[in-house]
């Protein structure tokens, strides 16, 4: 009854933050869109020479990629893994996935850790055309794996070793 209620309670998490991180991945998808659209009218068609908008589709572009890998966690969208452990049995599947988790779940660590000391550093350092400081840019690595980090332990105690590609929309209303 308990691990019932930890694998409900990990999986409302899990659902809720994806549903967040989803969110922002999308209005900075929109954000680079009319940026790069906005680019191209610049040099083709008014010839404003802005020089910014390269840069920022460039920052834009590592945030949602960054951010959208815990998406694809809370989805258990891994295709490599799920071709090689679903071929296998339930219980060689139970400790592979146990053991993916636990390497994931430390490398994502340690990049948010070093990734912290890497934000900072990049406070001393500034964008080229922005004149701003590094820190925001360089602050997708550790904010992006320690997101990852966060949902790939909830997913771990939501399937509990099962290898089940879940429907995160499921429940949610």
């Amino acid at each position: 009854m308990a691990l019932r209620r930890v694998e409900t309670t990990a999986a409302t998490l899990s659902r809720s933050l994806n549903w967040g991180v989803e969110r922002v991945i999308a209005v900075l998808m929109l954000t680079l869109v009319f940026d790069v659209w906005l680019g191209v009218i610049d040099r083709y068609i008014f010839h404003w020479q802005l020089p910014w908008p390269e840069e920022l589709a460039r920052y834009l572009m590592i945030w949602s990629a960054l951010l959208a890998i815990s998406a694809g966690i809370a989805r258990r969208e891994h295709i490599g893994i799920g071709m090689v452990v679903l071929n296998l049995p339930t219980p060689i599947q139970r400790t592979i996935l146990f053991l993916v988790d636990l390497i994931a779940l430390s490398a994502f660590l340690y990049l948010a850790i070093y990734g912290f000391d890497f934000a900072v550093g990049g406070m001393s350092r500034q964008a080229m055309i922005f004149g701003m400081s590094l820190a925001l840019p360089y602050a997708a690595v550790p904010v992006a794996s320690l997101l990852a980090a966060i949902q790939l332990l909830l997913v771990a105690l939501r399937d509990q070793g099962r290898f089940v590609p879940i429907d995160i929309t499921e429940g949610a209303e």
